[in-house]
């Protein structure tokens, strides 16, 4: 293990510092598009307008006689557009492709400053993150980058998973954490063909009734433990957790109802896969007005955080106020982004 001096020391003579704080911004979204596609690319600016994080995806549903042109696509959407506040990542191919070692080389080498995060998918251990972590300190001399490119992991193995505090703290670099659940129900031998989401054969039946009635039943969360230990993992580590993808892109209410799960358990956002699933991700990761509201009057009641106060016949104490002051803090970045939340909130 790494003292504490020498893991925020660079990792290639001339690489930038590493950071000791990551940047503080609203990522309710991040947008994947796929850049091998002239038409879709040809949109990354206006798409910036409305969402937090705009991704260039090199790996899945990018067919593999389209990998060079999906590389192509993303340094050229890259250098074409400003981006402004909206995040600019991509998702590589995984580490062990015939793709990835050029993905690292090329995009750190022609957009490299511009580039925030990449997204490295099918992390089994910390050891993926450290080669990354090397190589990109390697590139970041080389080509006189002046940020320091931060690393995001997709939890996508049984594997993965069973390492996830150990990825979490593996760099500096660390950005955060997305659950990958097709990868990851392959990789455990799980009995779906979804995208994410929940399955109707998942569920928990009530008792049988004296009278032989019929059984109420209640469909569960594949994802509930995942989501809970990648959240502990990057939260300990002071990183921001992330569910993935849902496929069902026609089905609104259910990938509402998966987003706003993962909320409430502490992810800071989702993946879009399409248009219509922004609308969503930038309502659910955007605290209810109301839940606002209601926090306001517990801090204002409290202003030090300390001692008991009853609200609307509800006990508020020191944990209360906590629990009030993250709703807060996360409306206030939201406001600070987003001028139609800004005026929900008061701000």
């Amino acid at each position: 293990m790494k003292s504490p001096r020498k893991f925020f020391e660079p990792l290639a003579i001339g690489a930038p510092q590493p950071l000791r704080e990551p940047p503080v911004r609203v990522e309710r979204m991040i947008h994947f598009v796929p850049t091998h596609l002239e038409k879709v690319r040809a949109k990354a600016g206006d798409m910036a307008r409305t969402v937090d994080v705009i991704l260039g995806n090199l790996e899945d549903a990018i067919p593999a006689d389209a990998k060079e042109a999906a590389r192509k696509g993303f340094i050229e959407m890259g250098q074409k557009f400003d981006f402004g506040s909206t995040g600019l990542w991509t998702r590589i191919n995984c580490l062990n492709s015939p793709w990835a070692l050029d993905d690292i080389t090329e995009i750190v080498g022609t957009i490299g400053d511009k580039l925030d995060v990449m997204m490295l998918p099918k992390v089994e251990g910390p050891w993926d993150i450290h080669y990354l972590d090397q190589l990109l300190a390697q590139l970041e001399a080389r080509h006189n980058v002046r940020k320091p490119i931060q690393i995001h992991a997709i939890l996508e193995t049984a594997e993965g998973v069973k390492n996830v505090e150990q990825i979490a703290l593996a760099s500096p670099r660390m950005h955060g954490m997305s659950l990958g659940p097709a990868d990851l129900a392959a990789s455990r031998a799980m009995k779906t063909t979804r995208v994410g989401g929940g399955h109707p054969d998942y569920k928990v039946i009530s008792d049988p009734t004296a009278d032989g009635g019929p059984r109420t039943s209640a469909q569960q969360d594949l994802w509930h433990y995942t989501i809970a230990k990648m959240v502990d993992a990057c939260m300990s580590a002071g990183i921001k957790a992330f569910y993935g993808p849902f496929g069902d892109i026609a089905d609104e209410a259910a990938c509402e109802a998966q987003f706003r799960n993962a909320f409430l358990m502490g992810c800071a956002g989702a993946w879009s896969l399409h248009p219509s699933q922004v609308a969503i991700a930038k309502r659910v990761f955007s605290p209810d007005p109301k839940e606002v509201a209601f926090a306001r009057r517990i801090l204002e009641a409290m202003p030090n955080g300390s001692g008991v106060v009853m609200i609307d016949g509800k006990m508020q104490d020191d944990a209360t106020w906590k629990q009030a002051k993250v709703m807060i803090d996360l409306a206030r970045q939201v406001a600070a982004k987003d001028a139609e939340f800004a005026a929900a909130y008061g701000f």
